[in-house]
């Protein structure tokens, strides 16, 4: 039955079948699966999957709308029941944006989302995000993170430009700074002066965490995963 269940929520997400989504992912819920195996097993993995032909050019931009959607409804559905059950509680506000010039969500969305469940407060600033829209939210909600996410090679180096000119505005010392996005790397996270790195979403929680805990204890430390 679960497993039956985990399978259909799989192949709902990648179909774009949102009925068949929330269907499967309550039976789980129902059936006392693991909220953190249900978000992880049966939807992280159906959109890093739809990513992968997405990049393959065999799954098309509609698909991958209807498909984000459907995770973020589904992924509301767990989340209290992972709350419920003792999930994880970091108390710390996470600041997120796609950086300017790029109009990709996908994989700031899935992090969004795991990093919700594992207990932080998220502002989602969405896409292509100016850089002044950065810094006057990191002014105003004074966040432990900064998350940058770009997918393209000529957007990532927006990422540098918000780190500057957060050091320009005063308040680099005070706010941890983690990127990711698919031409990133560690290499280019430690060239720009990021304090953080990931490679998928599930590394981006566990930095985050670190990240979290080393602003607490103002160590200054920087973090880096994949």
């Amino acid at each position: 039955m679960v497993e039956e269940a985990f399978a259909r929520l799989h192949e709902a997400v990648l179909n774009a079948d949102e009925e068949a989504a929330v269907k499967a992912t309550r039976d789980l819920l129902d059936a006392g699966a693991e909220p953190q195996a249900i978000l992880e097993r049966g939807l992280t993995e159906a959109m890093t999957e739809l990513g992968r032909r997405w990049n393959r050019g065999e799954a098309f931009l509609p698909e991958v709308v209807a498909a984000a959607e459907i995770f973020k409804t589904c992924s509301d559905l767990v989340e209290p029941a992972l709350l419920a059950r003792g999930g994880r509680k970091a108390g710390h506000l996470v600041l997120m944006g796609t950086v300017k010039g790029d109009l990709h969500d996908l994989g700031k969305n899935i992090v969004t989302a795991m990093l919700k469940t594992a207990g932080f407060e998220v502002s989602d600033l969405g896409r292509d995000v100016p850089t002044e829209r950065f810094v006057e939210e990191a002014a105003r909600l004074r966040p432990k993170i900064v998350g940058l996410s770009a997918l393209l090679t000529t957007t990532m180096l927006e990422q540098r430009t918000v780190i500057q000119a957060l050091e320009a505005a005063g308040l680099r010392p005070d706010v941890r700074v983690m990127v990711g996005g698919a031409p990133v790397t560690a290499a280019w996270a430690d060239e720009i002066g990021a304090d953080g790195y990931a490679a998928n979403a599930a590394e981006a929680v566990e930095v985050a965490l670190r990240l979290a805990g080393a602003a607490a204890q103002d160590t200054g430390g920087r973090d880096t995963d994949g």
